[in-house]
């Protein structure tokens, strides 16, 4: 894929190989981002895990403090009372059976997390072939089955994420925009390496966290050195 001339001028701009400091790594992620537009940063964490060990799964969720920069949109699956909470908490879309049709059969996906009660996880079930390639399946790890659909709802319109590993053990996650300030881009980075910290399966043998990159969506990636991120994470 041939690549642009702003990319191939930012790529000279600094040694690809050099692994930065978490501080350093976001000032030149920031100057990476020279397209039109807001572009998005994202955090590329290659572990040392094997997702095809169930207990070497890593699946969860932190709100980030200052948000992704981006309007999420949710769906919540819940009947009465708590369809009622979840309108008043300011979900996008709340419904129950009458959906069903309209995502499987109209292929309807204009939402970008779903929650739903547990008394949901049924009807939610029939969608698992809709909804589990685009990774919106609802999961009690990630918070988003649970009675309490105000605070999820509240927590996602914040600025939660999720995050989990995909088949090459690799996670991939926002960390906000390039219009974000370094310190509120560095808050971020802090908190969601914090709860990844956290999640290291005990049963894993060898290094965690092998590599870290920082990239925005059309600019170079820049590497973030491993150890000091553990560090700074740990004394905080």
């Amino acid at each position: 894929m041939k690549k642009g001339k702003k990319y191939l001028d930012a790529v000279k701009a600094y040694d690809k190989t050099t692994l930065f400091d978490p501080a350093d790594a976001i000032a030149q992620v920031k100057k990476n981002a020279t397209a039109k537009f807001d572009e998005t940063i994202e955090a590329h964490i290659r572990t040392g895990c094997d997702g095809r060990h169930a207990e070497q799964q890593i699946r969860g969720a932190v709100v980030l403090p200052h948000g992704t920069g981006k309007t999420v949109r949710v769906l919540v699956f819940a009947k009465g009372a708590k369809a009622d909470e979840a309108q008043a908490a300011g979900a996008d879309f709340v419904g129950a059976e009458e959906l069903i049709p309209k995502i499987q059969n109209d292929g309807w996906t204009d939402f970008d997390v779903v929650v739903a009660t547990p008394d949901m996880m049924g009807v939610v079930g029939r969608l698992g072939r809709v909804l589990g390639p685009k990774g919106l399946m609802p999961n009690p790890k990630a918070g988003t089955v649970t009675m309490d659909v105000t605070k999820a709802v509240n927590d996602i319109k914040a600025g939660k994420i999720e995050y989990r590993l995909d088949k090459a053990n690799i996670i991939h996650v926002p960390i906000g925009k390039a219009s974000f300030t370094e310190e509120q881009l560095a808050d971020n980075f802090r908190t969601l390496m914090g709860a990844i910290n956290k999640a290291k399966p005990a049963s894993l043998k060898g290094t965690y966290l092998k590599s870290i990159s920082l990239a925005p969506t059309m600019g170079p990636g820049v590497k973030v050195n491993p150890i000091k991120t553990v560090a700074e994470v740990t004394e905080a």
